[in-house]
Parts: C-alpha cells; structure tokens; sequence
C-alpha cells in the first residue's frame, strides 16, 4: 500500500501544501475552515506526518533519545518508565538504545541519536568518563543524565546523594552493634557510584572508631550471581562479619541466598541491607532492608528537567538531588 503524502492531502483538501504543514505544525496563521478542510482530508487519507520531515520546517522532532545500560535490569526498567510516562505527558516520542554498560557503544548511540535529529537525550551510564563529557559538551541538544554522576557535575544531572546513602546505612549498622561489616561493591568499571558509595562505607567506620579492613570489601558486578559468589568469599574468611551492605537489591538477593544455601539464617547470622527499593526487596524471603532510592522520580524528574532545556525554560537547579531513606524490613532485626 502506497503511504499518504503532503501532496495528496493537499490535493483533497484543494489546499496548498505550505498550508497543509502550517496546520500539521498548529501554525495559528489558518482559518479556522480551512484548518478545518485539512484536518478532515488528513483524517479521511490516514496520514501520519513523518516527524523528522516536520522537524526540518519547526527545527524540532518531539522526540528524545534514551541510553540506558540494560534494559533487562529492574532498576533500570523502572527508571524508564519514570522518563516514558513525563515524556508522554509533554508530547515526546522516545527512542530507547541499550549500550550494555559499553564505553565505545555509548559514544556510538550518542552520535547515533544525534544523526537521529532528537530534540534532547536523557542519559545513564555507571561510567560518565571525560570523553563522555566533552562529547556532551559539543552536543547541538541538551543532554540530561538520570542516576548517573558526572564527576566535574558539569552535565545536569539527577541523582541522589550516594555517598550519605552508604553512610546512613553503615552507620545504622554500627549503632546496632556490629563491628565487622562486610560491603559488596559495584564493579571497577563503574568508578564513580562505586567511588561514592564505597566513601560513605568508610567514614562511618573511621567516625565509630572501626578501622578498615579491606578482606571485608568483595567486588561484584550488580547481578544476582555475582551476590552468590561474594557470600562464598565472605563464607571463606577467618573471621566473619555479621552484618553486609550490598551496593544493589539484585546482588543482595544473591547474597541472601547465597548464605541460605549454605544454611545460615538471615538476620540471626548476617544483617543484610541492600540498595535501590526495586520489586524485588519484597519478592525475596526474608524481605530485603534496603535504601530507599526513588529510582521511577528520577527518571520522571530527569525528563523533565530535559523539557525545561529543551523548550528554554528558566532552569533553578542543574545538578538535581533527590532524598532517600532506609526502609526496615525482615532482612535486620
């Protein structure tokens, strides 16, 4: 079936066609009856305006690119519903890329967006490097990242603050009087979340007078398996911790897990407290006690933030911080 053109809509309504694009584009400059002529003739043909060819007369798309670093992840899923539902609010078409967590496939879909003609891009990665930056820097569009930190902040941004996070949860930990806890990381690839959290971890046991001990600190990758093989490395050392702070929910339902198949009992054995408040803190028995980071809110808030650049509204806040909280459930006593 051949599509509908301008031409065609144009010649049914007995229009111009320059007429026809200043209705499609709400160009107020039409008479009401002759507005009235083509939309009728757009609904009889069926057409549907290509909105890259709109965008060359408006020198917008409506539409917004989003990286996400995988797509499969809860928490990442979350958040992009968070950016959907504010972009459809307003209006926007999104265009989703995963870049699974790969620093040439980011700067890739980057200029692939741009190719693309998006009016903004809402951005996440776990590793906002200098190259990233000064690619967004360049960028004819604004670009919003979304639970992602750039370091120099020179990127608008929304976040919560992560190191306060794994302070208040290692302090919560301390005053219930646990001396030795254990922290499962992110990966050396994402330094910057890894870097802040890790900060949070260790000055709340510099400030109770706990020294550091750095066998009580295992790497993981954020994924459930990766929760598994720390508590077997937590499981080897000589002297065990009773409390563990996991750096994600998914991990930290590894980590549970992980010590259940080796029948210890959560919490009488190990405290266990994880990060995000995704689903599956309450899927998991005992229920996660998590950080309660409003990962839907700062999606929705980082779309936001990128209508106000894109439409050249006054903008108060560039780096956005969002609050967060300890949720106490079954996983602490």
């Amino acid at each position: 079936m051949t599509s509908v053109t301008i031409y065609d809509v144009a010649r049914e309504a007995n229009v111009s066609m320059a007429t026809v694009s200043r209705v499609v584009n709400g160009n107020p400059n039409v008479k009401p009856t002759t507005r009235k002529k083509v939309q009728e003739a757009i609904e009889r043909l069926g057409y549907r305006p290509n909105a890259v060819a709109r965008g060359l007369a408006s020198k917008k798309t409506t539409t917004v690119g989003v990286i996400i670093p995988d797509i499969s992840s809860i928490f990442y899923s979350e958040l992009a519903r968070g950016i959907e539902d504010i972009a459809t609010m307003y209006k926007y078409n999104i265009i989703l890329s995963n870049s699974d967590q790969n620093h040439d496939k980011e700067l890739h879909l980057l200029n692939t967006m741009l190719g693309k003609q998006v009016d903004g891009i809402v951005f996440m990665s776990g590793n906002v490097t200098e190259e990233l930056v000064e690619q967004f820097k360049r960028s004819p569009v604004p670009i919003v990242l979304a639970a992602s930190v750039d370091m120099s902040e020179s990127t608008p941004s929304v976040n919560i603050n992560y190191e306060q996070a794994a302070y208040d949860v290692v302090s919560m930990l301390i005053e219930k009087g646990h001396k030795r806890i254990a922290y499962v990381e992110g990966p050396e690839e994402e330094p910057v979340n890894r870097v802040k959290k890790t900060v949070g971890y260790k000055r709340a046991l510099e400030e109770a007078g706990i020294a550091f001990d750095e066998s009580l600190v295992i790497e993981g990758d954020y994924t459930y398996d990766s929760g598994i093989e720390a508590f077997e490395k937590i499981d080897e050392l000589s002297e065990k911790p009773t409390a563990i702070f996991v750096a994600t929910d998914e991990m930290a339902l590894g980590v549970i897990h992980g010590a259940q198949d080796r029948n210890y009992s959560i919490p009488n054995d190990f405290e266990i407290v994880g990060f995000d408040n995704t689903r599956l803190a309450t899927m998991v028995r005992p229920q996660l006690t998590t950080v309660v980071q409003p990962t839907y809110d700062i999606g929705a808030v980082a779309m936001r933030l990128l209508t106000k650049y894109m439409n050249k509204e006054e903008v108060e806040e560039h780096n956005v911080e969002l609050p967060h909280r300890i949720e106490i459930r079954q996983s602490t006593k």
